[in-house]
């Protein structure tokens, strides 16, 4: 007996989000190479850089959608489970490899690996793959639970000068040996988690899923704004010290706080909603694609990055061979760019990567074979 079934229709309002993430994270990457400073008292600079902060919660929630969805189309739960440690798998190896290298055009392996959001991704796709197992009624509770509760370790357990590396993996990041970890894995595990058990919600009417999704991004929004209004719980970063409105949306990514969670996957969900009554093809074709858009769009920005170099200095600057984008060398005087240089190169980029992104959604879509769905 086989292990596939039959194919569903592609829900277009999942491509176009995940395109419009696509995109925006091209700006927070030319933005390492342009030496912006992510975020700063700016405020051009600081919504530069926190407009790009909806992409990671996006990219992992929906890629556990995309897994309850890939489980509909295989006979059995062994079988998703296999493909998700299989694809789990091959994404850390890529972060570790290819997407290293691309990020950094050097081959300095000894000194220095990135454990970015391709590697969280992976391995909240192998700890999934344990999870499908259990009642989806659970791994929501569990998906939710991580996402709700994790910030008490900022009254419970000490952040510095942490060197465990298993709490290191698991939560506070930072370096291990060669290995600078940037994205662990509570609470991104439990994001991918609570992104499979939304799935059924994705499979209802086009009106049921809208309506579903406005209630849920309009609750997961004013929840938000709530917490971060009492400055209780849920950031280590407080605001009422100086408030202001950058310091109330200043939330912490790394490891993301619960507020930074509800300040993204809230409108997620309202543009989920939105998105249901759109016709955006481009943005659905790189939406079809989104590891095929993420393994090019490094290399082409960092080489359009070599390109403005050349132009403006008369040679490559040394400094985009740096092991970017955590551990660069010190920033070189005047090297900075102005932010319309930044979104001029980013523009140029997003259209330069449509074409090839509408070839290879074209070869997906034709040929249907297993294996491309790894990419």
């Amino acid at each position: 007996m086989t292990d596939i079934v039959p194919r569903p229709q592609r829900i277009a309002s999942l491509d176009i989000v995940r395109g419009v993430v696509m995109i925006l994270m091209a700006i927070d990457h030319v933005r390492v190479y342009a030496g912006v400073p992510p975020g700063g008292p700016s405020p051009a600079v600081f919504f530069t850089r926190w407009i790009t902060h909806f992409v990671a919660p996006a990219f992992v929630f929906l890629a556990g959608t995309s897994a309850y969805l890939h489980g509909r189309r295989v006979a059995s739960r062994g079988a998703l489970s296999r493909f998700l440690v299989t694809r789990g798998a091959w994404l850390i190896l890529l972060e570790l490899t290819v997407i290293r290298v691309a990020w950094t055009f050097n081959f300095d392996f000894a000194h220095y690996e990135l454990a970015g959001v391709i590697w969280v991704i992976g391995w909240s796709m192998i700890v999934l793959a344990a999870a499908v197992h259990l009642p989806r009624a659970a791994i929501a509770s569990i998906g939710v639970a991580v996402i709700a509760l994790h910030n008490l370790s900022d009254l419970l357990l000490p952040r510095e000068e942490v060197s465990n590396a298993a709490l290191q993996f698991l939560y506070f990041g930072g370096g291990v040996g060669p290995l600078f970890i940037l994205y662990v894995l509570i609470p991104w595990a439990g994001v991918m988690m609570a992104g499979y058990a939304f799935g059924p919600v994705m499979e209802r009417a086009a009106g049921a899923r809208r309506t579903f999704c406005l209630r849920l991004g309009a609750i997961l929004t004013a929840l938000f704004v709530v917490l971060r209004w009492l400055d209780i719980y849920g950031d280590p970063r407080h605001w009422r010290g100086e408030p202001s409105l950058l310091r109330f949306l200043n939330t912490t990514k790394y490891p993301a706080s619960l507020l930074f969670l509800l300040m993204t996957l809230g409108p997620m969900f309202l543009l989920l909603a939105f998105a249901e009554k759109w016709r955006a093809p481009v943005l659905a074709t790189f939406g079809r694609v989104p590891m095929f858009y993420y393994l090019l769009h490094i290399p082409l920005i960092h080489a359009a990055a070599c390109v403005v170099s050349l132009i403006r200095e008369g040679r490559v600057n040394p400094w985009l061979f740096g092991n970017h984008p955590v551990d660069p060398p010190p920033l070189p005087d005047g090297y900075m760019w102005s932010l319309p240089l930044l979104y001029l190169v980013f523009a140029l980029c997003v259209v330069a990567l449509y074409f090839p992104c509408r070839w290879y959604a074209g070869v997906r879509a034709r040929s249907g074979a297993k294996w491309l769905s790894y990419f």
